[in-house]
């Protein structure tokens, strides 16, 4: 497994496997402690992991956590997800600025998003599976949303979208969720 840093967001990384691909399909490590405190993260300080399925045209996102913010790796498991990070850390030399991969089950790439940074995604494939590994307990009252559809942000999602939650259908724009973040 290597680390590859990402250009666009300061602090972010992606973890790439060395699969292993024989007749019986493939095996690859999928964490690495070392690998990981190698770019200077702390692998112990992930406290949760989550598991969210979508299906083909699920957007899930633009979330954030307020305060300190909260640290994650995102993998998608299975299937393929089109991915975003948002750099909302104020005093970041990559503020504002925005990053698009295509995570899939084919690679088992990981990435890393540093705290202050939102995220989200839209599931390609009919099933997607995204893990989660969190730095910090969930706290709802610090969720903080950011319309997925923010001309400012003018994010190029790749499909029409099938089904999102009440919440991320009724977030605000960027400037006003920042509000909400910096309390």
């Amino acid at each position: 497994m290597k680390a590859i840093e990402v250009p666009q967001i300061a602090g972010a990384y992606l973890f790439e496997p060395a699969p292993y691909a024989d007749e019986r399909g493939f095996f690859c490590r999928t964490f690495d402690a070392d690998v990981v405190r190698s770019v200077g993260l702390d692998p112990g300080a992930f406290v949760q992991d989550s598991l969210s399925r979508s299906v083909r045209g699920v957007l899930r996102g633009l979330h954030l956590r307020s305060g300190v913010g909260e640290a994650k790796l995102v993998r998608c498991s299975y299937g393929s997800i089109f991915d975003v990070v948002v750099d909302l850390r104020s005093g970041s030399p990559t503020y504002r600025n925005r990053a698009f991969f295509e995570l899939s089950g084919e690679t088992q790439v990981t990435l890393y998003i540093p705290a202050g940074c939102a995220h989200g995604f839209q599931a390609l494939t009919e099933t997607a599976d995204i893990s989660y590994r969190i730095d910090r307990p969930h706290d709802p009252a610090e969720d903080v949303t950011i319309a997925h559809d923010d001309p400012e942000l003018a994010i190029p999602w790749p499909l029409p979208v099938s089904s999102m939650s009440q919440r991320d259908r009724e977030a605000p724009r960027l400037a006003e969720a920042l509000q909400q973040k910096e309390r």
